[in-house]
C-alpha cells in the first residue's frame, strides 16, 4: 500500500481513525489506522514496512536521519511533542503526524517512549561496495540479539570499518531494537543482509580479501595477527559459533581472556575493530 492510500480526505476518513487532512496537521486516534498497523507489524516483525521504511524510534535516531541526510517518509509525533519535533526537523518538508499519545504509545517497541517515531528510507549498498576499498568488513554469522548487532554497527562506524555484512540467518538489521542500538550509524555504514554464505566467501575470494574469525580459546592471539591487509572479520553467534565453511576458510583470531571463556558478540567486535584501527594507523 502506498503512503497517500493509508490517509482518506473525504467522509470515510473517520472510519480510519484521522481528523485534520491538510498537509502536516493529520491527527491520527486510533490504533486500527492502516499507517499504525502498517508500523506495528513492521516493528513485530523485526523488518522494515511494507513500503520499504525503517521505524525509528526516539528524537536521537531522528536527528541522525536528518544530518544523515536520509529521506523520511512521516514522523508520527505524540501530543505533547509535536512542537519539538517540529523543531528538530528544521524546516524539513516532512510529513509530520500527530497521533494520540495513548495510540502510540500502544505501538512502541520501547518500555519508555518518547513519543516519536520516524519512518525512513535506509540507504542500499552491494556486496561489492562493502568489500570495496581498504576493506575492513564486519561479518555476523548467526548474531540474532538486535541489540548486540546494533552495537556492532556502532562500533564498526567508530572504528573506521567500510562496511558490514549480515549472512542469511543472523538478525534483520532494520529491527528496531537494532536500529536504536546502532544510534543513527545504520543510516551511513554499507550494510547487506540476508547474504549466503557461498555468495560471501565467492566475492571474497574474487576482492582478494582475507578472513579473519574470532574463536574463544583458539587461534592465533589478536596481538600478532595481522588486520594491514584487507580483511573481513567475522563474528559469530555465541551459541553456535562461526559456520564450518567460513571457519575452513579463515584465519582463526583469539582474544586473551582471564577467568571467562568467551564475550559478547559486541564486546568481541568492538576488540577487533580497535585493534584494526591500532595498526593500520601506524602503517606507513
Amino acid at each position: 500500500m502506498a503512503f497517500s492510500q493509508y490517509f482518506n480526505s473525504g467522509p470515510a476518513a473517520s472510519g480510519n481513525g484521522l481528523s485534520g487532512c491538510a498537509m502536516g496537521s493529520e491527527i491520527l486516534t486510533s490504533a486500527a489506522n492502516p499507517l499504525l498497523k502498517s508500523v506495528r507489524r513492521a516493528i513485530a516483525r523485526g523488518r522494515l514496512t511494507e513500503d520499504g521504511y525503517l521505524v525509528a524510534e526516539g528524537f536521537h535516531l531522528l536527528e541522525e536521519a536528518v544530518r544523515s541526510g536520509r529521506p523520511i517518509q512521516a514522523v508520527l509525533a505524540g501530543e505533547s511533542v509535536r512542537e519539538a519535533v517540529r523543531s528538530r526537523l528544521g524546516g524539513n518538508p516532512v510529513r509530520n503526524i500527530t497521533v494520540r499519545s495513548a495510540v502510540l504509545a500502544g505501538i512502541s517497541s520501547t518500555e519508555t517512549s518518547q513519543g516519536v517515531i520516524a519512518l525512513v528510507r535506509p540507504p542500499e549498498w552491494t556486496l561489492e561496495q562493502v568489500l570495496g576499498g581498504d576493506t575492513l568488513a564486519i561479518v555476523l554469522d548467526g548474531v540474532q540479539e538486535p541489540g548486540n548487532a546494533g552495537a556492532i554497527v556502532r562500533s564498526a562506524e567508530a572504528f573506521g570499518a567500510t562496511g558490514i555484512v549480515f549472512l542469511k540467518g543472523a538478525v534483520n538489521p532494520f529491527n528496531p531494537k537494532c536500529v536504536r542500538a546502532s544510534a543513527g550509524s545504520i543510516f551511513r555504514l554499507p550494510c547487506v543482509y540476508g547474504i549466503e554464505e557461498w555468495k560471501l566467501l565467492a566475492a571474497i575470494r574474487e576482492c582478494g580479501v582475507d578472513v579473519l574469525a574470532a574463536m574463544p580459546g583458539d587461534g592465533v592471539d589478536i596481538g600478532s595477527a595481522d588486520f594491514r591487509r584487507r580483511a573481513a572479520l567475522v563474528i559469530g553467534s555465541e551459541s553456535r559459533g562461526i559456520g564450518e565453511r567460513l571457519r575452513q576458510a579463515a584465519v582463526r583470531v583469539r582474544i586473551p581472556t582471564s577467568g571467562v571463556e568467551s564475550l559478547n558478540a559486541a564486546v568481541a567486535a568492538g576488540i577487533l575493530l580497535y585493534e584494526a584501527r591500532r595498526q593500520r594507523a601506524r602503517m606507513p
